[in-house]
Parts: C-alpha cells; structure tokens; sequence
C-alpha cells in the first residue's frame, strides 16, 4: 500500500503543467460578425462580442452595462481584419460561441460568397451550425441595434431567423455547412436568408430568401410569400398558414381571406428522362387544421371537399408562379440537376453544359393534395355567422 502512495505522488511531479493554457481575461467571445467592403475594396468588419461586464452599484441601484461591444476593423483580408481586432479591444477574439455571420448585399453581389467565408469554414474554432444571413445595405449597421429580449443582438438574429423558419416558412435557417454542400452541389445554386430593417428603424426583419450562383448573389430577392412556396418545393417547410381568398361570387367578402395552419407537408420531386428531355413531377401533400373562417361554411364532406379544392388550386398556381420566377432567373435551386446527377451521372454530365437553359424551358406539374384535419372549436361555421351551431 506504502509503494502505491510513494508512486502516486512521483507521477505529481513528472505529469505536465498547463503550459499553454489562457486565462478568459484575454479573449472577446464574438456573437455576431457583419462583413462589409470599403470604396478601396478593403473588407469592413464589424464583430459584436459579449460584454462580461455585469455593472456596479450607484447610489443603491444597479447601473445597466451593455451586453454587446462593437469593434471595426479593415484589411484586404478577413483574417488581416481578425488579427487587428487586440489593436483596439486588448483581447484576441474567440469565435466557439458565434451566433451569426452577417454579408452585405454589396459584398455578396460582388464577390464569391464563398471566399469570404473561406477563414470562418477554415478556422478550427467557428461552429459549422453558425447562421449566415445577407443584409439589405450595411450589414455592420444591423449589430449597432439593440436586441428586444435576448442579451446581444447576435443572439437575437439568430433566434429571429430560427423562429421564422419554424412558424412562419417566410425564411429558412442556412447554417455555414449547409452553404458549402449548396455551393458545391452540380447545380452550383444556394440560398441565404435575407435580413431588411423595418419602421421603427430599430426593427429588423428576417424574411425572404436571397439566392446565390456560383456563389455571387443574384439581382432579385425571393419575397417572404414566395420563400413560402419555395420552401414547400424544396420540402423544408416546417410550419406556416394558407390564406384562401373567398370566392369571387362572395361580393360582400371578396377582400376577406380565410386561412389554415399547416399541420404536415411533404413534396416529392421527381425528374422523368425520356431521352435528353426532362420534365418534373411535383406532388406536394397537405394537412392543415382550420384557423379563420369568413365565407366558407364546412358542415359535410361536399363541403370539407369544396373548401379543400379550392386551397388545392391555389396552392398549384402559387407553386407554378414560383417555379416561374426560378426559370426566369435561370435558377435551379430546387435541385432537379442534382437528383438526375445521383441517380444517373453519365447523362448528367451530357446535359450539364446547358443546364441553365434546359431548366428554364422545362415542364413542371404539379399536384397538390389537401387535407383538413378539424375545424377547431367552431364546428364549422364562421364565429360571425353565429359558429358554434
């Protein structure tokens, strides 16, 4: 037993010390980093870190410190205007608990997302779960604001373009691992987030969908309404609401809207090759519960079969529209090369070359199947209607 305790404490003086380790004092914890480009080209960046500060008493009360602290920098490289961030802060920046990256539309426009990227998806501490978002004028100009409920205003992006992607499919949450499969996929298509100030110009928005070719952005932005049908394409819809207008024989409600909740969705999208030809089948399955009834009356199944006919249609043309715009733009971010790539890579490579043209002339059909699972507490009658009954 003796000899044990004798060895136990010879391996205390041989085992090493923590040569290399440093100390919190030394490290800004970044939340967020905006990425902006001067008149010279040089990048403009803006990290927001959290401030560890937690105030100090003043005549009996707690004096409110602010959570975030902005720090600018400019270089012809990333990692140049990462390393002069200790010039002004006294701290090197640590990046393990970054919530968002956000790019300015002008840089995004004008240079590969991709190689802007290059130092976050090389560096060994960013998150590959980190959020990107593309910003409508200066993106540094979005960290100065002050966040509603969360800490910091990274984390406060961050939860926007999260919750918008779960309840109302108006955006979608794109983290830096997930641009790098789009980017690197045979279509060479990807989408980002789109983030816009509001009135109060302390308000911000995270809806609609900017999309990238060949990892420049392109001119128009995918509207929130379309982002929804988009997402429904793509089979990433998580949750969102239909609005059905009332038919137009309703004179006295033809400007309301009824609408349903988005229970499940699910879409297959199926190219079919005869030849070198290609069409696309879309077959796009609904359930929904009832919200808001206005000029619908759902008391049997002629009319549950009626109302459902009616979301079923509109859906379609909505799709149609959508696809429209992506074939315009010469865009397929849906995927379809993608699939043909996996399931036959020899014909892939014949049709790649023109690509672009192909999708743009291609036929789409789309179907779409709705089911209405309940109408809520009022049976099915609208609340104005005396619902209930």
């Amino acid at each position: 037993m003796k000899s044990r305790v004798v060895l136990g404490l010879l391996l205390l003086f041989v085992l090493p010390g923590c040569w290399d380790k440093a100390e919190l004092t030394e490290y800004a914890f970044v939340q967020a980093v905006a990425i902006d480009q001067s008149e010279s080209m040089e990048f403009e960046l803006t990290i927001h870190s959290y401030n560890p500060s937690s105030g100090a008493e003043v005549s009996g009360a707690i004096k409110q410190v602010k959570k975030g602290i902005n720090i600018k920098t400019k270089a012809d490289t990333i990692f140049e205007a990462v390393r002069d961030i200790p010039i002004h802060l006294g701290r090197k920046a640590k990046w393990d608990h970054m919530r968002v990256i956000l790019i300015s539309d002008k840089v995004a426009r004008n240079q590969n997302v991709g190689e802007i990227l290059d130092f976050f998806s090389r560096d060994h501490e960013p998150r590959s779960s980190v959020l990107l978002l593309i910003s409508e004028g200066n993106a540094g100009d979005y960290l100065e604001i002050k966040p509603f409920i969360e800490n910091t205003i990274g984390q406060q992006l961050r939860k926007i373009e999260e919750s918008a992607t779960k309840f109302s499919a108006k955006t979608s949450t794109v983290p830096l691992l997930d641009l790098a499969i789009q980017m690197q996929s045979e279509t060479g298509t990807a989408m980002v987030p789109y983030i816009h100030k509001d009135n109060p110009p302390n308000y911000v928005s995270v809806a609609g969908i900017a999309l990238l070719k060949k990892g420049k952005m392109v001119s128009g932005i995918v509207t929130p309404f379309d982002t929804q049908r988009l997402l429904m394409l793509m089979n990433k819809y998580e949750s969102g609401i239909l609005e059905i207008p009332c038919p137009a024989d309703s004179s006295e409600k033809k400007k309301l809207k009824e609408s349903i909740e988005v229970n499940t969705l699910d879409t297959k999208v199926t190219p079919i090759i005869k030849g070198k030809e290609v069409t696309v089948s879309v077959v796009t399955k609904i359930k929904g519960s009832v919200s808001e009834l206005h000029c619908s009356v759902l008391k049997s199944k002629e009319d549950d079969k009626r109302f459902e006919d009616r979301i079923k249609k509109m859906v379609e043309h909505d799709i149609q529209r959508t696809i429209t715009i992506l074939q315009k733009d010469k865009m397929d971010i849906i995927g379809v090369g993608n699939k043909i790539f996996r399931k036959n890579p020899v014909l892939w490579k014949k049709l790649k070359p023109t690509w672009e043209e192909r999708f743009a002339e291609m036929k789409f059909n789309v179907d779409v199947e709705i089911t209405v699972l309940n109408t809520g507490l009022n049976a099915g009658t609208p609340f104005s209607e005396g619902g209930g009954g």
